[in-house]
This record gives structure tokens, sequence and C-alpha cells, in this order.
């Protein structure tokens, strides 16, 4: 009898410690998954690709401008993982993955997908102050002033890079410290829902910031840093809010020991509504953000979109370009027109065909062409 007693008791004392030991362990795994859930909350995830067939001539398609050679290929155009946490209610940690395809003929690398980060940035959100609306600061490599603002007009960055950047001047995020603001409260909610609700300031938005200069994807070459601002204002809120009238300036030194002045001076009016968008813009500048150009240039564009029938829009782009106001046939003229199809919210993804032609006066340069089918993929 003893002897069952005592087996009782310890089977009793087995159990109960392997209960103990259970309960103790499930405790850790609720912590750790407590911890999980605690870390990845405000967190927000963001795809965005590029995938295109293009056929045609010249710098487009991989080769330089105006060399005549026909190519064709498929391409990853660009690729962007954006990720974002919320700190505290005042800050979130902003980081973007740049994919891209390597051109560098030679090298083994050529064609390859390379990664690099293209933002990585804290974000302070500040109070309301008199006509400043919901204004924020960015630390780190940051947008630049003027290009984030743009294509949120002209949504087709999926067809290639905006005016500007397209003729090297300077590309869309460099390291420093960007201040943004709306003005004057916000328009209404339902010109956002219809039309645009980004920098969405009901008499306009500005930003401005101090960089290095050399972009993101450039170690700096100098001491210099570059000072660059932009004022959008919006005159006429509650009879026509899609008219916008903006400047972009830029002042400071090319991306080399040797400091060349770059100056930048750009105006753009704009006009958006639920079946149509115009732009227009004009830019006198000196130099460029690599230091490579110290010339005087000029030029001036024109972008199209018209919305007919649900998800589809017909666009179309002008732009005029001088690299050298002291040199004689070295302008250059480009005609984009293209047919776009969206898929399911408008501008996110959407099936763009365009063609794209730049005829230049320099008579030792072939006209570049180049007809595109891109797919772009949103999440």
């Amino acid at each position: 009898m003893k002897k069952v007693l005592a087996f009782i008791v310890s089977l009793c004392l087995l159990l109960f410690t392997a209960g103990t030991a259970m309960a103790a362990e499930e405790e850790v795994s609720q912590k750790d998954i407590e911890s999980v859930v605690k870390a990845l909350k405000d967190i927000k995830f963001n795809l965005l690709w590029y995938l295109s067939y293009m056929s045609g001539e010249g710098a487009d398609v991989g080769g330089a401008a105006g060399d005549g050679e026909n190519r064709n290929k498929f391409a990853l155009k660009r690729g962007y993982l954006r990720v974002t946490k919320g700190l505290m209610p005042w800050m979130d940690a902003h980081m973007t993955f740049d994919v891209s395809q390597v051109s560098d003929n030679g090298s083994s690398l050529d064609g390859s997908v390379a990664v690099r980060i293209k933002y990585a940035y804290a974000k302070f959100k500040l109070p309301d102050v008199a006509i400043f609306t919901k204004p924020f600061i960015e630390v780190g490599i940051v947008h630049m002033p003027w290009l984030d603002f743009e294509e949120h007009i002209n949504w087709y960055r999926c067809q290639d890079t905006m005016f500007i950047e397209r003729n090297k001047t300077f590309n869309s995020a460099d390291f420093g410290l960007t201040v943004v603001s709306l003005l004057g409260g916000e328009i209404d909610k339902e010109y956002q829902k219809k039309v645009n609700d980004k920098y969405p300031g009901r008499y306009g938005s500005m930003a401005f910031g101090v960089y290095n200069g050399g972009g993101y994807h450039a170690s700096e070459k100098n001491e210099n840093k570059v000072f660059e601002g932009r004022l959008t204002v919006r005159p006429l809120p509650d009879i026509v809010p899609g008219l916008q009238f903006s400047y972009f300036g830029l002042t400071g030194k090319g991306n080399t020991s040797d400091e060349p002045d770059w100056n930048v001076n750009l105006g753009m009016v704009s006009f958006e509504h639920e079946y149509v968008v115009l732009t227009g813009q004009y830019y006198d500048g000196k130099g460029n953000q690599s230091g490579k150009d110290e010339h005087n240039k000029d030029g001036n564009s024109i972008f199209a979109e018209i919305k007919p029938i649900e998800k589809f829009s017909l666009i179309g782009r002008y732009d005029k370009f001088d690299p050298n106001d002291d040199a004689d046939n070295d302008e250059s003229d480009r005609y984009i027109v293209g047919a776009a199809y969206h898929l399911d919210k408008l501008h996110k993804n959407m099936i763009l065909l365009d063609y794209d032609t730049v005829n230049y006066e320099d008579p030792g340069k072939k006209d570049d062409k180049r007809i595109q089918l891109t797919l772009q993929v949103a999440l």
C-alpha cells in the first residue's frame, strides 16, 4: 500500500512539475508573441515596380543619346520597397530600397539587378502654426523639394523621369534636411477624393532644405551645401481648386572638387480636374548636380492627361531643352504620347503603352525613337 501511495505522490509531483513548466513556457511564448506584435505595430509596407518591354533606337533603350543603334529588351525599369514605422505620435522612421538594373558596359555586373537605399530618414511631425498646416521635417537621405511634388501631379514616372531629371539637372533624393508644410489648412475632401489628395494645402504648400548636393547615389566631392526651396500657391481654392502656381529655386555648387556654379530657377503652372490634368513649366539655370557641366541652359515642358472614361487615360508631353545657351545646333525636342489602362484605383496598378522620340538639332546625332509597354505594380 505504501508503495502505491508513493507512486501516486510521485506521479502527482511529476504532473505538477510538467504543468508548471508548460505554463511558464506558454507565458514566455505569449510574451514573445506580444513583443513581435508590438514591434510590428504601426509598420507599413509598400511596393512599386515598373516592368517594361521597349524597342527602338538610342538613349532610352540603353545606348548613348543619338547613336542610332537598334535595341529591344525586357527590363525592370525601377522597383521600390518602402517601410515606414511609427515610433512615437510625433516621429516616424522611413526607409525605401531602390531596385534597378546596372548599366556598366565591360563589367560582370552589367544588366544585374542591384538594390540600394534611396530614402532613409526620421520624420518629425510638428504642430500647426498660423498658416502652416501639418508641417514636418525629414532628416537623413530625404526627399528634395521638387520632384516628389511634380510626380504627384504627373503620375507617369513609370514612362520615365520628369523633364528636369531627364535632362540630368538633379534627381529626387539627397543627404540632408527637408522642411514641408501645407498652407492655410486643407482643400475640401471632395476634391481630394475625386482629383488629388497629395499636397492638399488649401492655399498651397511649401518645401525647402539644405543638402550635400551629390544626390542619394553619389559621395560628396566638396564641402559645399546646396539650398533648395519650393513654394506652391493655390489662389482660388473655392472657384478653381485645381489651379496652382509653383516656383522652385536652387543654389549651390556642382558635386566636384572644382565646385562649379549650380543654379536652378523653375516655374510651373498646373491645373488638375477629375477629367483632365495640364502642366506647363519653364526652366533656366546653370550647371548640374554632377558638376560635370558649367553651361547656362534653359528649357520648357508641357504635359497633359485626359481621362475620357473610367480606367482609361491618354497622355502627351513635349520637352524642349537647350543644354548650352552659348552654342548653336545643340537643342532637342522630345515628344511623348501614350495610353494607360488603370487596373484598379487610378494611377496605381496600370498598363501604359507609349511612344517617345527625341529630335536633335545636332547633325551628328540621330533621333531617338522608342515604343514601350509598361506594367506598373503597386501595393
